[in-house]
């Protein structure tokens, strides 16, 4: 489970700063559009990419830290 754990913690670095590039590059989401609709939009993409990422990278942490379950 350390392997898995390092490997997501990569991952999930690598795509966070991925997706924060990218999404520097796309116009930022109006405040006015709704959660659900922001997926419209590249740079709400990129945000959920980040998120996604993120939740990776610390799945990753855990399972680094706590291999066998304790």
């Amino acid at each position: 489970m350390r392997n898995l754990g390092g490997f997501l913690m990569f991952v999930g670095l690598f795509g966070f700063v991925y997706c924060t590039i990218e999404r520097g590059k796309h116009e930022p989401v109006p405040a006015w559009v709704e959660t659900m609709d922001a997926l419209k939009y590249p740079a709400g993409r990129y945000d959920v990419g980040r998120y996604v990422a993120a939740v990776a990278g610390g799945v990753g942490v855990l399972l680094a830290l706590f291999p066998k379950g304790r």
